[in-house]
């Protein structure tokens, strides 16, 4: 009977480690993206020659380095001009598929640069 226990024991702590690599990933993924997300908005926030086009695009090139399943209609860009302050507010909306042994579920973000100015 104590054999069993530890059994089902280790059997417990290797699905929590085997859960927890496929679980972290896209966590810390999802933590630099929006860290991306922040500096873009603030770097593109004052530059006016940049369209929010010109933004989206900078966001889709981020997304495809972190190999993030995002495209362009996920991505919400809004200027916000107001006098003597030019800010770009940033948002995007994705999901990741985590695959665990006989179960998989999807971890929905929507990370934003929080930049919504004053």
């Amino acid at each position: 009977m104590g054999a069993i226990k530890l059994l089902l024991g280790l059997l417990a702590i290797v699905a929590v480690v085997v859960s927890m690599f496929q679980i972290i990933p896209p966590i810390m993924g999802n933590y630099s993206f929006q860290d991306d997300l922040r500096t873009i908005a603030l770097m593109d926030g004052t530059n006016q020659q940049k369209s929010e086009e010109d933004v989206r695009n900078d966001v889709l090139r981020k997304a495809q380095e972190h190999e993030l399943p995002i495209d362009a209609r996920q991505v919400t860009v809004h200027r916000i001009n107001t006098p003597g302050i030019a800010t770009v507010y940033i948002a995007a909306d994705y999901a990741v598929t985590v695959n665990l042994p006989g179960y998989s579920f999807d971890m929905r973000f929507t990370p934003n640069s929080g930049n919504k100015g004053f």
